[in-house]
């Protein structure tokens, strides 16, 4: 399922992927028991934090890339934030929409 269908959720120590049509869960990743769990979207990869670690997922299978401990800062709440991460997920849907749109276009030029 692309990312563009997922919308992603962070809540007791989990990461979720739901399908935004339907509500379904896609997948689910456990990260720590019962904690609040703030997360990220950029450029495919879903940045989780809870209990003062932070977790880098794929965004299409929830699988687990890496993962900071964070040592010496302690269990509290992180945040997260990067530079132009909001515009770089909507330059990626724009890309990916252009590039379908495109391939569409070549398919209907050459039938």
């Amino acid at each position: 399922m692309p990312r563009s269908q997922l919308l992603y959720i962070g809540v007791s120590g989990s990461v979720l992927a739901l399908d935004r049509a339907t509500g379904q869960e896609v997948w689910r990743t456990k990260l720590r028991s019962g904690d609040f769990v703030n997360i990220v979207l950029e450029d495919g990869a879903l940045y989780a934090a809870a209990r003062g670690e932070l977790w880098c997922l794929d965004a299409a299978t929830g699988q687990v890339r890496w993962k900071n401990p964070l040592t010496g800062l302690g269990w509290g709440l992180v945040t997260i934030a990067s530079a132009d991460g909001s515009r770089a997920v909507v330059l990626g849907e724009k890309k990916r929409r252009d590039d379908e749109a495109a391939a569409a276009a070549a398919t209907s030029a050459t039938t």
